[in-house]
């Protein structure tokens, strides 16, 4: 029988967590909505992911920590790659997400981004001061 699974994150920000979803390509909703799961079953989650399958996947405020944590019928997860791997992914995009925002408020632009060979992601990021 499948159940909802918790998976604790370090994810705190929403704006960096829907930007990073969307730079993976999946659209997340802005609204809490239900989470489906095996057989109708349904968890509340702040940020989902629908998917035509009916498996969604969402990430549910967890007011202890202030983290979002992901919730999703992991017996019946779908996507192209292992929710590790999804994590991983979204980790990595939240976090340069995250990065950029520090940058920027402290008056930083990016004057070089690539992804390197072994999928990390190097910044370069200048500054002008007067």
């Amino acid at each position: 029988m499948s159940h909802f699974s918790t998976i604790q994150t370090e994810l705190r920000d929403r704006d960096a967590l829907l930007g990073a979803l969307g730079d993976l390509g999946y659209s997340a909703s802005e609204e809490a909505q239900p989470v489906r799961g095996y057989r109708g079953q349904q968890v509340t989650a702040e940020v989902a992911i629908r998917q035509e399958q009916g498996a969604d996947i969402g990430f549910r405020l967890n007011p202890d920590s202030g983290c979002y944590e992901l919730v999703a019928d992991l017996d019946l997860w779908r996507q192209p790659v292992p929710v590790e791997r999804f994590l991983s992914q979204l980790n990595q995009r939240y976090a340069l997400r995250t990065i950029l925002a520090a940058t920027a408020e402290e008056g930083f632009q990016v004057s070089e981004q690539s992804q390197q060979l072994d999928g990390s992601i190097e910044l370069v990021v200048t500054r002008w001061d007067a």
